[in-house]
């Protein structure tokens, strides 16, 4: 895709964003809306992906979400690429849906592989992805995104730890950090220090993309990333977003976390993100 329908993209994924989250009061919008350049980036120029969906994901890439409250900006994409109609994305969080508010994976929907309500566990499942692909002679990467928050959750160390051990190097893991959190700025609530150390400490690769919700400098940085693959370390990619992006009056705070619109929000947040390519 051209870097102008890739905008296109991210300005109606935004729109779905707002529009599910309205609908049903209930949602996460802020980590949604800063994480959108990134997953429209990933699913439709980084991944190498096979159609049509099947759960074992033998010769094509991974990609697991383990900071599964971010479930709009996901189902969004996925609904775009192709895994299930757009127009499915009016049922989310409705009772017996396949859109629950955090993914799971019994009723099946396209796309998603393992159920990511609990934070800190999805590294240790793309872990083993990794390796079975290794196991498997299977060449293609597993991607995984999680919170910089969701970093206090200490399993994630382990994993971490057990990947620079095994030289799972097939493996590229986000970190989106927008410093923010559901009870405030990540500072107040645990400090990190420096994540960037502290995967280097622990023997990953490790870039940064200091502007994560500019679709170019994603682009370039997960290029990059997939270069440092099979060079012995798992590779960090650090994503600086700002939560709420694209809506001003929802970006550089916590408050929209776990906030719904109201119909003036909603109207306000449409306004700035035009219709490109359709609502459902």
């Amino acid at each position: 895709m051209e870097i102008e329908q890739l905008e296109q993209q991210v300005s109606q994924t935004r729109r779905d964003i707002l529009r599910m989250v309205h609908k049903v009061s209930s949602g996460h919008p802020g980590g949604s809306l800063g994480c959108t350049e990134f997953l429209v980036a990933l699913y439709n120029e980084v991944m190498d992906l096979k159609e049509p969906f099947t759960m074992n994901g033998v010769g094509e890439d991974l990609f697991f979400l383990s900071n599964g409250h971010i479930s709009p900006v996901f189902y969004s994409v996925l609904a775009h690429r192709g895994y299930f109609p757009v127009a499915e994305l009016a049922t989310f969080r409705l009772l017996n849906t396949r859109l629950q508010g955090h993914p799971t994976t019994h009723e099946g929907l396209p796309g998603v592989r393992i159920a990511s309500g609990s934070l800190g566990q999805g590294l240790s499942v793309a872990l083993g992805a990794a390796q079975a692909k290794k196991l498997n002679k299977d060449t293609k990467l597993v991607y995984t995104l999680h919170g910089d928050g969701e970093l206090q959750e200490g399993q994630n160390w382990e994993a971490i730890l057990y990947a620079s051990g095994k030289k799972v190097d097939n493996l590229i893991a986000t970190i989106d950090l927008n410093g923010q959190q559901i009870d405030g700025a990540t500072e107040q609530v645990m400090p990190m220090g420096s994540i960037k150390a502290k995967f280097e400490a622990f023997g990953w690769d490790v870039l940064d993309i200091p502007e994560g919700n500019d679709l170019k400098a994603v682009l370039a940085g997960l290029k990059e990333a997939k270069s440092r693959t099979g060079k012995g370390k798992p590779v960090c990619v650090l994503l600086h977003t700002v939560m709420g992006n694209g809506v001003d009056f929802m970006m550089h705070t916590h408050a929209w976390h776990g906030k719904a619109p109201n119909d003036e929000q909603l109207a306000k947040g449409l306004a700035q993100n035009p219709e490109t390519i359709g609502d459902y």
